[in-house]
């Protein structure tokens, strides 16, 4: 018998306590085809839909540095680990 892992960590978020925290999110990610210049032209993502431990990732690693961006890093560098489980769980389930 062999197990495999995928090394990633499932969320637990909770999707209700996130609608608390959105309106961080929504300026860009809740407008559909949304565009921004800063700091260069590129399409904003739609995060509704993603999966939860792909989203918890993703604003990890902007907290923590790894992946950079002006915007996002400064905004997840607010975020508790709770608030990015929850944040993470609310997008996942849209």
């Amino acid at each position: 018998m062999s197990l495999a892992f995928s090394g990633v960590v499932q969320a637990a978020g909770n999707a209700e306590a996130a609608k608390a925290k959105i309106s961080m999110c929504i300026g860009c990610h809740g407008i559909e085809g949304y565009r921004t210049s800063y700091p260069v032209v590129y399409h904003v993502p739609k995060l509704g839909g993603q999966h939860e431990a792909y989203l918890a990732k993703v604003l990890k690693d902007y907290k923590s540095g790894e992946r950079k961006h002006p915007q996002m890093s400064g905004i997840a560098a607010t975020l508790s680990d709770q608030d990015i489980e929850d944040l993470a769980a609310y997008y996942a389930s849209k």
